[in-house]
């Protein structure tokens, strides 16, 4: 796990398995400590565990979890804050009500695969519904959501005006391609990478579900390659990006073939 921080109000915690990030946001209020949410989760139980003494260490109190979007490796947060309640974007809520125990499931499959042990099965907790394009009071601010669907059917990023920095879920990653799930569509993650534009132009940092944070600069090269690779799609010969011709990548890309294939 690496533990970096892009403002002295935002901590990035990366997770040893796929890179998932977890963002913990803060914001000071005169007279006390301010409040902060925990966004996203990293896999490990190991991990997990540590996100507490992180807070700590940072001198902060949690005031909530959110997270980006309802796959089972943004949600585990509970695991580190068992009583918090998660705020999520209305999509995501309604997919965790239309799909029960999805998340679970899943967790499970990728536990026994890799022989993880787990002090007590996932529970979600209280869900908070959120809008998106929306916002979230945070301290004497607020960090504001934009709708981020196409990956999945659902999802928010999030912005934290104060500090220049974008919390984009499942996008712009440096280390994977644009990824198509079951729910997942071209043409809605095209249209959320350009509603995620003029945001990414403007932040100092940008924060990738999977993958170190980037700078503007470099997020918005990922962005020109995502674009250029959706655009070629479903061309099996779709221009994979130079830094992610990985194997694990062209397994993706087969996936994503197959399932625009099926439609």
């Amino acid at each position: 796990m690496q533990v970096v921080s892009v403002h002295a109000d935002v901590i990035v915690v990366r997770s040893a398995f796929w890179q998932t990030t977890c963002t913990l946001v803060h914001r000071a209020v005169d007279g006390d400590d301010g409040e902060c949410f925990v966004i996203d989760s990293p896999v490990l139980p190991a991990e997990l565990d540590a996100l507490p003494t992180v807070l700590a260490q940072a001198g902060w109190e949690l005031s909530g979890l959110l997270s980006t979007h309802g796959d089972w490796d943004h949600l585990l947060g509970r695991f580190a804050f068992a009583d918090a309640a998660l705020g999520c974007a209305e999509t995501t809520a309604a997919r965790l009500r239309a799909r029960p125990g999805e998340a679970q499931r899943e967790l499970r499959e990728f536990d026994d695969e890799h022989y993880i042990e787990r002090p007590r099965p996932l529970s979600l907790g209280q869900v908070q519904a959120l809008p998106a394009p929306g916002s979230v009071e945070i301290g004497d601010a607020e960090v504001e959501l934009l709708p981020a669907d196409g990956h999945t059917e659902d999802g928010m990023a999030i912005r934290v005006p104060w500090a220049d920095v974008v919390l984009c879920g499942d996008y712009l990653s440096p280390v994977e391609i644009p990824w198509l799930s079951d729910t997942g569509s071209r043409d809605a993650y095209l249209a959320t990478l350009e509603r995620l534009r003029p945001w990414v132009e403007s932040a100092a940092w940008i924060v990738p579900g999977h993958g170190t944070p980037v700078e503007s600069r470099r997020a918005l090269a990922i962005l020109r390659e995502d674009v250029a690779y959706l655009e070629a799609l479903p061309d099996p010969a779709a221009p994979l990006p130079l830094a992610r011709r990985t194997a694990a990548q062209r397994k993706i890309h087969a996936e994503n073939l197959t399932r625009l294939a099926a439609r």
